[in-house]
């Protein structure tokens, strides 16, 4: 295996774009979730790009795909987060479904850049 280059890496492009896109969002929470449902929305978005680029160092696909698999979770955890912050009515629908739609694409590149390591 040949390390990635991480900043070259569309998923991991993709993750800081969410990284950013969670920041924005959370401006609007209300103060309450300061410490609680902001401070898990910023973890997880920041682990899918961080465990990117930490697996991109490893020396065998093998473990560059248990970062993915971490990255992946982390995504999925995200994307719950976003549905409890729909149902607290911290976002407008229009907002839910961009983002929905962001992170669902994040899911499915991490999952094909998974499949691609394994071939």
């Amino acid at each position: 295996m040949s390390r990635h280059n991480f900043k070259n890496l569309t998923i991991w492009q993709k993750g800081m774009d969410l990284v950013s896109d969670t920041y924005n969002l959370i401006r609007s929470f209300p103060d309450i979730e300061k410490y609680g449902l902001s401070s898990q929305m910023i973890r997880s978005a920041t682990s899918i790009p961080s465990n990117i680029a930490e697996g991109s160092s490893k020396t065998s696909d093998k473990h560059f795909n248990n970062y993915l698999e971490t990255s992946l979770g982390s995504a999925f955890e995200w994307e719950t987060q976003l549905n409890v912050a729909l149902m607290q009515g911290y976002l407008s629908n229009q907002k839910f479904k961009i983002l929905e739609n962001k992170i669902q694409q994040i899911e499915k590149m991490i999952s094909g850049f998974k499949n691609s390591l394994k071939s």
